[in-house]
């Protein structure tokens, strides 16, 4: 065992019809291939569970264009699920899928609420620090309940102010050692440890998916290089059609650790696509 091996359940949202519709807010709107994204994202499905994850489907929400993207709706922290607020309005009716999901699983289920706004996007788990983003979609009500809900579970939260960028992990996200990588331009960086500069923009985006295997962007050659040199097992994926919606590889699932003898394991989710009921 290498210190950060864990596996478990990845909670994934299949793309519904108006996918084109999601939001875009800092790059121009281009047009989205949905037969091509939905290739995609049966492809970084198969990824994920190759590398031993049990997959299961949050229920469609075919309203919400952006709901693909379920790491907004919920941020899980061991037991625990925090359902989000998210700070776009239009968005806020993706969470009741993703908590029926979570409820589904044995997770002990808490809310941001009122006038917090969270989405998970902004949230960055590195061992015991849980970085959080404060710009446009989550604010300082959202991350100070969010402190509350984690404190007991030991962890401390830090907040980073974002500066032209959606999310905090559009910016800057962490490899299985911690090690932080990223776009130190994007983010307040004085908040954050010392940071790895990524060599391209999709690189600063690392999904860990426990031992040595990261799923990276097919679009990041660069970083798969130097991470692949430095023996880290890459996964590329092509989430092509994603980013034109300012997504990353981490927006697409919810990955929830089997507590093992830290808990109660979650159920058993076969390793093939489970359906939520």
């Amino acid at each position: 065992m290498d210190g950060y091996t864990y596996y478990g359940v990845a909670l994934m949202r299949r793309p519904g019809p108006a996918l084109d519709q999601g939001i875009v807010t800092h790059i121009p709107r281009s047009p989205v291939d949905p037969v091509l994204a939905a290739r995609q994202y049966a492809i970084f499905q198969e990824t994920v569970a190759s590398a031993g994850w049990r997959v299961y489907e949050v229920d469609p929400a075919p309203d919400h264009p952006d709901s693909v993207f379920v790491e907004d709706t919920l941020v899980v922290c061991e037991g625990l699920a925090v359902v989000t607020r998210p700070g776009a309005t239009e968005r806020r009716g993706e969470v009741a899928g993703a908590e029926a999901a979570a409820r589904a699983l044995g997770l002990r289920v808490e809310h941001i609420t009122a006038p917090g706004t969270l989405e998970g996007g902004d949230v960055l788990q590195a061992g015991a620090s849980v970085y959080v983003g404060l710009g446009g979609r989550t604010n300082a009500a959202g991350a100070d309940q969010l402190e509350a809900l984690l404190a007991p579970l030991g962890r401390k939260v830090e907040r980073v102010a974002l500066r032209e960028v959606l999310h905090l992990k559009s910016a800057v996200t962490a490899l299985p050692d911690g090690t932080l990588i990223g776009l130190p331009e994007l983010v307040d960086s004085g908040a954050l440890p010392p940071l790895r500069r990524a060599p391209e923009e999709p690189g600063a985006h690392v999904l860990p998916l426990g031992g040595r295997d990261v799923l990276v962007s097919a679009s990041a050659p660069a970083t798969i290089h130097e991470l692949t040199a430095e023996r880290w097992r890459v996964l590329p994926v092509d989430i092509s059609e994603f980013e034109k919606l300012e997504a990353c590889v981490t927006c697409l699932s919810v990955l929830v650790p089997d507590l093992g003898d830290r808990g109660t394991d979650v159920p058993e989710v076969s390793s093939a696509t489970a359906h939520g009921s």
